[in-house]
């Protein structure tokens, strides 16, 4: 288990779920992670809840804007890269063939984003942090450890996120099922690149730790979830894909994990 007091520049802090069903997601995570939830007021009625583990933050879970709801995109976890200038970073997403869905706005207190589109299709999050860094604890059962991107052009986002974020991607693994590995700019492992499967758009994916996927993935069918892939083994450890009873994808690992 990593514990974490800020972030560097280009590297992925933070994950929040937008969903249909706030009060359902909660009890799921909350029975499968041990995730306890800290209600925020953000409008009339609506609330984004803060994740915790042991009174840290370690994720979110918020309701699906309506938009999305109508335009029948499904509930799905959301990636935060921290910046230093969310402005500077959105005005350079674009140049780089990027589409702005949110341009800069404050967070409150929290924050500054943006909501970007990267030119191959997958939505990601600018984060520029003010008294919220992202997530406290990462890298452990019930912790993000992980961020993958399916793209359908692997040449062109490798160009597009090491412009971006100075980023060094390698490929790590080949055939039959190529794998490229992500380095921040300051020379820690950050993620992972891959193909898409059949009929799966660009998209970044989470991973979440648990102590046995064997395990884990039983206990998401318990709760209501339901198993799309695993267990795999992959290196260090092994994974599972699930969808949550709402409908938002992850992914479980277990084995290895950084500090």
């Amino acid at each position: 288990m990593g514990e974490r007091t800020s972030y560097t520049p280009g590297t992925f802090s933070w994950t929040d779920l937008a969903t249909t069903d706030p009060e359902g997601a909660k009890r799921f995570y909350g029975e499968l992670f041990g995730w306890e939830a800290e209600d925020i007021p953000v409008g009339d009625g609506v609330f984004y809840s803060m994740m915790r583990i042991g009174g840290k933050w370690v994720a979110a879970i918020a309701p699906q804007p309506q938009e999305q709801a109508q335009a029948g995109v499904p509930p799905m976890w959301q990636s935060y890269i921290t910046v230093e200038s969310a402005d500077a970073s959105a005005e350079l997403a674009g140049r780089l063939g990027a589409q702005v869905h949110a341009p800069p706005f404050d967070v409150m207190d929290a924050g500054r984003m943006a909501v970007v589109q990267d030119p191959q299709g997958a939505l990601f999050m600018l984060w520029e942090p003010k008294t919220h860094i992202g997530a406290y604890l990462v890298n452990g059962p019930g912790l993000l450890c992980w961020d993958e991107l399916a793209t359908p052009d692997v040449d062109g986002s490798t160009v597009f996120y090491g412009e971006l974020f100075g980023w060094k991607i390698e490929k790590f693994a080949d055939e039959p099922m190529p794998y490229w590995t992500i380095q921040s700019a300051a020379g820690k492992g950050n993620g992972g690149m891959r193909a898409p499967q059949p009929d799966e758009p660009p998209n970044w994916g989470v991973y979440f730790g648990c102590d046995d996927v064997v395990a884990g993935l039983a206990r998401v069918e318990q709760l209501g979830g339901s198993k799309l892939m695993g267990p795999l083994p992959i290196g260090p450890g092994t994974i599972g894909v699930v969808r949550d009873p709402q409908g938002a994808v992850f992914t479980l690992y277990s084995g290895e994990f950084e500090d």
